[in-house]
């Protein structure tokens, strides 16, 4: 059951109608509620599925087929709830992702195009509606799952009731101290961007479409999208965006705004409870040569002081680091999946696994550069490897987070299994009768 939770990376193309030219005779091979599901979704997927290496030890068709089923109960579900909405700039930041998943398969856009045997433009534009479906369905299963916790006394219970093989092994894990400085852009090239996103929001004022100006102009990922991120509370966004973006009133465009990310003209789009949908431009100084030096260069200076023991690590990372969340704590780098500061070499980001790997304990590494993954800005870092643990059985005094996570993990699937066999008995459900006898894990879907 643990796919309940997940996401079928392919499941969107079939469910897009995406269909290979070879022609399959169509039949309805189930209904859930007011949906169907078609014989050439299950075999669209199956095709899918088989040209990726994917296999099982069941009845692939059947296990696609209560995919769809579980799907459709989801999706039913958050078509009725008004505070789950999808919305254009989600569906193509999905698309994107999903499209760059087959390039990276493929090789080629042709091949994508020879694989589906239809062009790009024909792929995206079936995936629309699938796409949706799919972050319909994921956002209900959070909000199914939303409040489930476990209890200290809970994980303690569960973890003395686990056979031996059932005690999961923990990966090499590795507790980093960082220093990070970001380079600054001159003032003259801050007044630039400034006074571009004011002729810019003159010439919105005077007219001009905030949305194809934000495509012309914007850096966001959102450029292509008009500008729109979509509903978000004020903790989603940074703290001068949300002041300026709760105040707007009617289709007024803010003033410039300085956020994390850089200068900022914003319009809102529509406020729905304590959330508001906006369109923004993005624009950001531009850091010159120079500046990148002075910044490596004071944080080279900065770790041969460390190294020379002319200043401890923790001083330097309060004095002189950027990033506000491990400053106060001498630098130590919090796992935002667990909230722990350890790390797999999987969890830490692509330049600081390349460093950390090859580093001896208490060793402070050179400056390197690399991406604030908070704000998209450019700095440079240096790290000092305060632990390494060895990879180990789970137990409770030293993996109590990791145990706690496995368990919240097995409460949120139960939670989601008895949800869908609720829904099951409510809900008007025909299954064809060549798929009777598949082994479905939830015994109801056959009435």
């Amino acid at each position: 059951m643990k796919r309940l939770l997940g996401t079928l990376l392919l499941f969107i193309f079939v469910a897009g109608g995406i269909k290979a030219q070879d022609k399959v005779i169509d039949q309805i091979v189930a209904v859930v509620g007011g949906n169907i599901i078609l014989k050439s979704d299950i075999e669209q997927m199956n095709m899918n599925q088989q040209a990726q290496g994917i296999t099982s030890e069941g009845d692939m068709k059947c296990e696609i087929l209560e995919d769809f089923l579980i799907n459709k109960l989801l999706v039913a579900e958050a078509e009725q709830d008004t505070l789950i909405s999808v919305t254009p700039s989600q569906i193509n930041q999905q698309m994107d992702g999903q499209m760059q998943m087959y390039m990276a398969h493929f090789g080629t856009e042709s091949a994508v195009e020879a694989y589906f045997k239809k062009p790009i433009a024909l792929i995206k534009s079936e995936m629309q509606d699938a796409i949706r479906e799919q972050l319909l369905s994921q956002q209900m299963k959070a909000k199914i799952v939303e409040n489930v916790t476990v209890t200290p006394s809970e994980v303690r219970f569960n973890y003395r009731n686990l056979t031996d093989d059932q005690i999961p092994t923990i990966p090499t894990q590795y507790e980093y101290a960082q220093i990070t400085i970001q380079p600054m852009a001159e003032l003259e090239e801050e007044n630039r961007v400034k006074a571009k996103l004011r002729e810019i929001k003159k010439r919105i004022e005077n007219g001009s479409s905030f949305a194809a100006m934000a495509v012309i102009y914007s850096e966001g990922p959102s450029a292509k999208d008009g500008g729109v991120i979509g509903y978000s509370g004020r903790a989603q966004l940074d703290p001068a965006y949300a002041s300026a973006a709760f105040n707007l009133k009617g289709d007024k465009v803010s003033n410039v705004v300085k956020s994390a990310f850089g200068y900022h003209i914003i319009q809102l789009v529509d406020k729905k409870g304590a959330k508001v949908n906006t369109r923004h431009i993005l624009m950001k100084p531009k850091i010159s040569v120079e500046e990148k030096e002075e910044a490596y260069n004071r944080l080279d200076s900065l770790a041969n002081l460390i190294r020379k023991d002319e200043i401890a690590f923790e001083q330097a990372a309060m004095m002189f680091s950027y990033d506000k969340n491990s400053r106060n704590n001498g630098g130590i780098s919090i796992n935002p999946n667990t909230m722990s500061s350890k790390f797999s070499i999987e969890e830490v980001d692509a330049d600081v696994s390349k460093v950390i790997a090859k580093m001896n304990l208490n060793e402070v590494s050179n400056p390197f550069e690399t991406i604030d993954m908070e704000n998209q800005q450019q700095i440079y870092k240096i790290i000092r490897l305060v632990d390494k643990i060895p990879s180990h059985k789970a137990d409770l005094q030293n993996d109590y987070q990791t145990l706690a996570e496995m368990y919240l993990v097995k409460k949120k699937e139960e939670t989601l299994q008895k949800w869908i066999s609720e829904r099951q008995s409510q809900t008007y459900i025909r299954i064809d009768n060549t798929y009777a006898n598949c082994n479905f894990d939830f015994d109801n879907w056959i009435k």
